[in-house]
């Protein structure tokens, strides 16, 4: 991999042949846990101007038309999170010359807080080339990290590292993007005259005349000698994040619950393993070939490029003495080149075979494919492969090998449906049938749901005291928890429609197996098993612990205290906030220098705030705890019941019920329960 420093460049060529389109990671770690920012794009021509404010790509843009820019979204890293945007270099329209890349903070917050700054650039398999790591960013909101830029016929990227204190519209302001300030046109509304009712045209849905209603209005002034018509006011990007609300469901024909709706996906037939995945992979492919934006939101972190996309199954590719017959291959055409990928699928809990996908990436490396995808309900972890291969680096052409979980498809399909939208009734219907397929008990597509042959002589071995530090099982049981955590983020972000991450505290650059087997050895010692996940928009991280002595989970946030006010106050006012919260909800005062302070359950200290307060009253006071304790399911098996089944609804509940109620930690904003619910 290629380090660069601030200011330097280096041509794409140089470091790969494969760089037709590319994967940029802006990433960064928080000491707290909890810092984050936007990253966002801008297409710039000749002039170092956009051409228009639609080359200004964030998170109420994220992809180009012609897809030659799309935004990823989060992915978990070991000492953070990662950003990815995914680049069709050959898509950039002729006329753009520079293509920045950079990222912004919310609010007050300033990139001096974060760690570990740093941009990556994979080329089409998925290998890093270069990396550029910021040392020192400063007190700044907003930074472009660097820029790709055209020469001639290739292309070449640039470290850049500078900050802008006047965060991302002040940025896309400097590149002539022309900004909506929310904050003036408020303050216009409010010094305006009284509305009056007058008919005005709203805009019918697609296919129906616009109809006449009554829209309050400024009543019109009185005329004045020679005044010019008003400009039509365009529309210009905001700033703000977009919130679109999920629809009501409509309300179904049917005459009871008994009836059931006709599926295009139906399930009834499935009987064996080798039907559940031909008719998986088959659903899933057709889905994505027929719904676009699905199957470029599949394909776009894996390097495929956007174009036409055709999806096959049931194709016999030459192998030594007899075909071989991958579950399905997809192929994407962009300017009359082909992406190639072929899929080896896997469902209800059966395990990938190592000499299947070994077989696939021979064949796909002799073919000149792209990458080899495999899917099955497990759930992949950084520095520990499902399979293992070799790869041979003698070759020109090199393949790239990914791994889908079913959970992560059904996270993307949710996505689309309920906060994202695909733009057509009758693809998003296409969608629907596809989760609801996915989600179904015999389609065999539930994601990760198995702990593992482990799991039951660990928990009999922390209950009997002879589970010993150094335990291969308790490894795998750590691993295990890690796949479970990173699906309940994948299900619960789905809901929500924002983003939720496993929050690591680890180092930048310590190694995964190096940790885990770290949190094996506490798993031995303490008998516990602990996750916290970053969740867009709440007061703090969420923090999930599995007791396996006690077979008691409990859900927790900490809520820093106020820098204003009085400690009664506060006492007060959480307890207001909390006035739909489960009545066993545990309340614990968090005091300076002592390991805790008073508490007691909600119930308790509704009509006492004050009983959270420290006696003596001259303690400090750092935050407030709030846990909720649920016993835990103790069985395995196939299916998802048990010990998985409570983590996911103990996660659930404590959000639905609790941290809704809570104001986020810089905006002050909360989440509606109703969007929760509808979703």
């Amino acid at each position: 991999m290629h380090d660069m420093t601030m200011g330097s460049n280096v041509s794409l060529s140089a470091l790969s042949e494969n760089v037709g389109s590319a994967i940029v990671g802006l990433g960064w770690s928080s000491p707290t846990g909890e810092g984050d920012a936007d990253v966002s794009v801008l297409l710039l021509d000749a002039n170092g101007k956009v051409r228009s404010d639609a080359d200004f790509y964030f998170y109420n843009n994220p992809v180009a038309a012609d897809g030659s820019v799309q935004l990823l979204g989060k992915e978990p890293t070991e000492d953070g999170s990662e950003d990815r945007i995914s680049f069709d270099l050959t898509a950039v329209p002729v006329d753009v010359e520079r293509i920045v890349v950079a990222a912004s903070r919310y609010e007050q917050a300033r990139f001096a807080e974060l760690d570990d700054l740093k941009v990556t650039l994979a080329d089409a398999v998925g290998e890093s080339i270069l990396r550029f790591v910021i040392d020192d960013p400063g007190p700044v909101s907003a930074i472009i990290f660097g820029e790709l830029y055209r020469r001639g016929e290739e292309w070449k990227f640039r470290a850049v590292g500078q900050g802008y204190e006047s965060g991302l519209a002040g940025l896309a302001t400097d590149f002539g993007v022309d900004i909506e300030d929310d904050a003036a046109e408020d303050s216009a509304t409010a010094a305006a005259e009284e509305p009056t009712a007058v008919p005005a045209a709203v805009t019918a849905p697609e296919g129906e005349r616009p109809q006449a209603t009554l829209e309050a209005v400024p009543a019109p002034r009185p005329p004045v000698e020679e005044e010019a018509a008003p400009k039509k006011r365009t529309a210009r990007p905001r700033t703000a994040k977009k919130v679109t609300p999920p629809r009501p469901p409509v309300k179904s024909l049917a005459e009871n619950d008994s009836w059931k709706q006709a599926r295009l996906f139906p399930v009834s037939a499935l009987k064996s393993d080798r039907d559940r995945e031909m008719r998986a992979t088959s659903v899933l492919l057709s889905v994505m070939a027929q719904v676009p934006r699905f199957g470029r939101r599949i394909t776009a972190p894996f390097g495929a490029p956007s174009g036409r996309m055709e999806t096959f199954t049931e194709v016999s590719l030459p192998h030594g003495d007899s075909p071989r017959r991958p579950d399905g291959v997809i192929r994407v055409e962009r300017a009359g080149k082909l992406w190639t990928a072929l899929v080896e699928t896997k469902t209800n809990g059966n395990a990938l075979r190592s000499d299947q996908v070994q077989a696939y990436m021979d064949i796909a490396a002799r073919r000149g494919y792209e990458a080899v995808i495999t899917l099955s309900n497990d759930v992949a972890l950084e520095g520990s492969p499902l399979v293992d291969v070799k790869i041979d680096r003698r070759r020109k052409h090199q393949v790239a090998l990914w791994h889908l979980s079913w959970a992560e498809v059904a996270h993307q399909a949710q996505m689309l449906i309920r906060h994202e939208g695909v733009g057509n009734a009758a693809r998003t219907w296409l969608l629907q049938d596809l989760l609801h397929y996915l989600q179904h008990d015999n389609s065999g597509c539930h994601g990760f749901q198995n702990m593992g042959s482990a799991w039951v002589p660990v928990r009999n071995g922390i209950n009997d005291e002879t589970l010993c530090q150094g335990d291969p099982r308790a490894l795998e049981v750590v691993e295990s928890w890690e796949r479970l955590i990173r699906q309940v983020c994948l299900r619960l972000g789905g809901e929500l429609g924002q983003k939720v991450l496993p929050a690591q505290r680890a180092r930048r650059g310590t190694d995964p197996g190096a940790r885990r087997a770290r949190l094996a050895d506490q798993l031995c010692l303490e008998g516990r098993l602990q996750a916290e996940l970053r969740v867009e928009g709440a007061p703090g991280l969420l923090t999930i612990g599995a007791d396996l002595r006690t077979a008691r989970l409990r859900t927790s946030v900490e809520i820093p205290a106020p820098e204003q006010g009085y400690p009664l106050t506060w006492a007060k006012r959480l307890v207001r906030r909390l006035a739909e919260a489960p009545a066993d909800l545990h309340v614990e005062t968090l005091v300076e220098g002592e390991t805790g302070g008073p508490r007691g359950t909600l119930e308790r200290l509704r009509p006492e705030p004050g009983d959270l307060l420290p006696k003596d009253g001259a303690t400090r006071i750092t935050g407030f705890r709030l846990s909720l304790f649920k016993g835990m399911g103790s069985g395995r098996g196939n299916a998802e019941s048990g010990f998985i089944r409570s983590v996911d609804d103990a996660v659930h509940r404590f959000y639905t019920s609790v941290m809704v109620h809570l104001d986020g930690p810089v905006s002050g904003r909360a989440v509606s329960k109703e969007r929760i619910a509808a979703g």
